[in-house]
Parts: C-alpha cells; sequence; structure tokens
C-alpha cells in the first residue's frame, strides 16, 4: 500500500491515478460502491486505485460540537480495509483550519495536478470551503481537467441509506449483526496492546489490555471475540468491556484472553472482532468468584466459536 500525505506528492507517483474520494468513517458498503468504481477503472484502464480521505475527521474541526463521539475505525484500520478492497494507494489529508476555508476549485485545481483518470464520490458529497463544492463542480471539472467523473449513488438498509451514523448507533445498542449487513463484515476494532492491571494474569487467565482511544464499542459485558494479531492470525478468544466492578475499577478497558495462546503481544496491534455478547458485566463478591466466572465465560467462548 503506497501512502501519500500531500495532494503535490502525487504528480511524482508517475502513473494515472483513479481516485475515490470522501470521509469514509467504517468504510460501509455505501463507502466501499464508491472505492469499487476507482478500482474497476484502475483494472481497466491501467494505474493506481487510490482513496483520498481526510483526517481527523473535517467536522471535528468545522463544527467539533456537531462532531460524533467516536469513529468506526482508526486511520490505520481504513487502510487495512482499503487494501482487502484492492486499493493501492491512500491518501489521508490532513484536516486543519487552513484547509477548511480552501475553496472547493482550488482543491480540484492542485488535485489535478497530478495525471488524475477518474475521480468516484457519492453523489451527494460535499467538499470545499462551507461545503460549496458539490456533483454539479465535479461535472465541469471534469471537463476542464480531463478526468471521469463517478456519482455513486447511496446504498440502502431496511428502507434507509447506510450510514456512519446508523452503523455507530447499531453498534452502541449491540446490534452487530444489523451493523455487520451494512459494513459488509464483522464489525472490529484495532489497537495497540498496552500494560495493564495484571489481574487476569493473578487470575490464571492472562489478557491483553486493547487501548481503544475514541472507537465506537458495543455494551459492556463478556464477548467471544476473534483476536488478530500483526501476523494476520486469528485466535478464539473471550473479551471483557467494561470497568470492572469487582475491583473497584473506573476507566473503561477492553481486555482481551487468547484461548490456548502463549506469548508476548505488548506494543503489537491487536485486531478485536466481536461475534456474540456472553454476558452482560456485573460485580462480583471477591476475586474468588470472579476467577470461577472467568473460567466459565472462557468455556462459554470456547463452545460459541467452535
Amino acid at each position: 500500500m503506497l501512502i501519500r500525505h500531500e495532494l503535490e506528492e502525487l504528480p511524482a507517483l508517475g502513473e494515472p491515478l483513479h481516485l475515490a474520494l470522501g470521509v469514509f468513517d467504517g468504510l460501509h458498503l455505501g463507502h466501499q460502491a464508491v472505492v469499487a468504481r476507482a478500482v474497476a477503472a484502475a483494472q481497466n484502464d491501467g494505474g493506481l486505485a487510490g482513496v483520498l480521505t481526510f483526517d481527523p475527521h473535517p467536522i471535528r474541526v468545522i463544527a467539533p460540537s456537531k462532531a460524533p463521539s467516536s469513529l468506526l475505525e482508526t486511520l490505520d484500520h481504513k487502510a487495512c480495509i482499503c487494501a482487502s478492497l484492492g486499493v493501492q494507494l491512500i491518501v489521508p489529508l490532513h484536516f486543519d483550519a487552513a484547509m477548511a476555508q480552501m475553496q472547493a476549485g482550488d482543491f480540484i485545481a492542485r488535485l489535478c495536478a497530478a495525471p488524475v483518470r477518474t475521480i468516484a464520490v457519492g453523489e451527494d458529497w460535499r467538499f470545499g470551503h462551507r461545503r460549496a463544492g458539490d456533483v454539479a463542480m465535479l461535472v465541469e471539472a471534469a471537463g476542464r481537467h480531463g478526468f471521469r467523473l463517478e456519482a455513486v449513488p447511496p446504498v440502502m438498509f431496511d428502507g434507509d441509506r447506510i450510514s456512519s451514523t446508523r452503523i455507530r448507533q447499531a453498534i452502541h445498542d449491540g446490534n452487530l449483526d444489523e451493523a455487520q449487513r451494512m459494513l459488509g463484515r464483522r464489525y472490529s476494532v484495532i489497537g495497540p496492546v498496552v500494560a495493564g492491571a495484571k489481574l487476569g494474569r493473578q487470575l490464571g487467565f492472562p489478557t491483553a489490555n486493547v487501548h481503544t482511544g475514541n472507537l465506537q464499542l458495543p455494551p459492556d459485558g463478556v464477548w467471544a471475540v476473534h483476536a488478530i494479531d500483526s501476523t494476520g492470525h486469528s485466535w478464539p478468544a473471550a473479551a471483557n468491556l467494561g470497568t470492572r466492578p469487582t475491583v473497584d475499577g473506573s476507566k473503561r478497558v477492553l481486555e482481551v484472553h487468547l484461548l490456548d495462546f502463549s506469548g508476548d503481544l505488548y506494543d503489537s496491534p491487536l485486531e478485536v472482532v466481536f461475534e456474540t455478547q456472553l454476558r452482560k458485566e456485573r460485580k462480583f463478591d471477591g476475586l474468588e468468584s470472579l476467577g470461577a466466572q472467568i473460567c466459565a465465560d472462557v468455556q462459554a467462548a470456547r463452545e460459541a466459536l467452535a
């Protein structure tokens, strides 16, 4: 996967570019329909299939009070999903106050200094200062700059368009099957494994404490999950998500016990794929009761993932 962070870096790639443009929070089926147009164009005409996106989410700069409190994936996770879709290039442009002031026409002119042959967008995509850029502007720009425009209609689910907002709500509510149907995959989060209190190790069930930042998480409780390590190996696992009330915890954490695993995962990324919620989080009388429940949870996870 090629990664470029500035528009001015694109001409040096020396190949025709077929780009999907958008924020793409979650890369759901609607986003994938846009990306697929760029990938198909590159396959048919030659050149690089790319995704041009923005980091952080523009709404966090333009109207922070209206920004979602959580996102559906990190930038690195987005790049991994893009690669699985056939994308060869990702351009995560840093979105700041200066970019928010950029006129739509200036943005397209700077972009088209590179050999852009295809631009794919959702048909309602808006861009540029005060969101003045739209598909009508891109149609005019296509004739002037010589690229082909692919304006893609929304993908629908249960009578409404698929959106990142709908998916976040479904995950928040624990409707992961519904989220899967909109994402086209099971929902997962990726984060580095960081040091924890090592309580699980004391109880005989060592866990990987996964840092999740501001990612959207499902309801607290014990989950049967798959954990995918940095080599791509997938392990069945039991995960506890919550504040650990038995030990008077206050911070929400995601702890993952990989079944039949031994090794060191510290500082490595771990992807956690949520499969089935086994139970809600609750407070136990003490560590002995907690240890007995963890043993039962691990067995339940093993059976659920068999």
